[in-house]
C-alpha cells in the first residue's frame, strides 16, 4: 500500500469554488481503481492543511495524478487556491490500529 501526503496552506480567495473543487475531486478519486481511503484537516487560522490518500499501487497513483480532470484542478490550485504546498508518496511498510473498543 502506498499513501501520497499532500501538505498546503490555502489563500483567502476563492473559497467557494475550492470548496466546489475539493467536492468534486473527492468523488473523482473514489473511483481511482486502486484507490483505498483518504482523510484531510486543515487548520482555519494557519489555513495549512494535510490530506493523506491510501491507494494499492504506483499506478493507481499515476491513474490518479493524470487524470484530465484532476490535471484541471491541479491547476486551478496552483492558481487560485495555494500558496504552498508539498507532495510526498510514500510505501507503507506496516501499520497498527487500535480501538478502546466502545
Amino acid at each position: 500500500m502506498y499513501a501520497v501526503i499532500f501538505r498546503s496552506i490555502r489563500t483567502n480567495a476563492h473559497e467557494e469554488l475550492y470548496q466546489s473543487q475539493a467536492k468534486n475531486m473527492e468523488a473523482l478519486v473514489k473511483s481511482i481503481p486502486g484507490y483505498i481511503s483518504h482523510f484531510s484537516y486543515r487548520d482555519p487560522a494557519s489555513r495549512s492543511g494535510v490530506t493523506i490518500a491510501y491507494f494499492e499501487s504506483l499506478e493507481a497513483i499515476k491513474a490518479w495524478r493524470e487524470n484530465p480532470e484532476h490535471l484541471e484542478a491541479q491547476e486551478l490550485g496552483r492558481g487560485l487556491f495555494y500558496s504552498w504546498y508539498e507532495i510526498q508518496v510514500v510505501k507503507l511498510e506496516r501499520g497498527y490500529e487500535w480501538s478502546l473498543g466502545e
